[in-house]
């Protein structure tokens, strides 16, 4: 392909001609378009070019970004949730901290606290309160 077939292809499709007419207007395969497009991220969405950064990372549903707040990356708390379980190894903050625990003396980690003492509640109760909670320690007086 050449440069200017690419430059052509770039222009037509920013004024809303689709895969199929681009081809027949530059007598060039229909997939070449196509795959041209999604390397250079010229998608169509209604009458108006998207790029793949306008759409949800997890399920690929268009986003509809506000002015002056916060690029959105995802289009919901479920596709969030399940994107960033998938893909773990991709978290940068490294808020992972080392301890051991007061309760049981077994060493347990914890993400983004710091100042944690016991690996469970359980671990926590059963050292606070010698294994019972704080409402069964306490007796009625008659």
């Amino acid at each position: 392909m050449t440069n200017e077939q690419k430059e052509k292809i770039t222009q037509l499709r920013r004024k809303g001609y689709g895969y199929a007419d681009i081809s027949r207007e530059l007598k060039i395969s229909k997939d070449t378009v196509k795959s041209f497009c999604r390397r250079n991220e010229l998608l169509k969405a209604g009458n108006k070019i998207v790029a793949d950064k306008d759409r949800c990372r997890e399920c690929g549903k268009l986003l509809v970004q506000q002015e002056k707040r916060k690029r959105r990356i995802f289009c919901c708390k479920s596709c969030r949730e399940k994107w960033w379980k998938e893909h773990a190894d991709r978290i940068k903050q490294k808020a992972i901290y080392s301890f051991t625990c007061m309760g049981c003396g077994k060493v347990f980690t914890a993400y983004g606290n710091s100042s944690r003492k016991y690996c469970s509640h359980g671990c926590y109760v059963t050292h606070r309160f010698g294994g019972g909670f704080a409402d069964e320690r306490k007796t009625v007086s008659s």
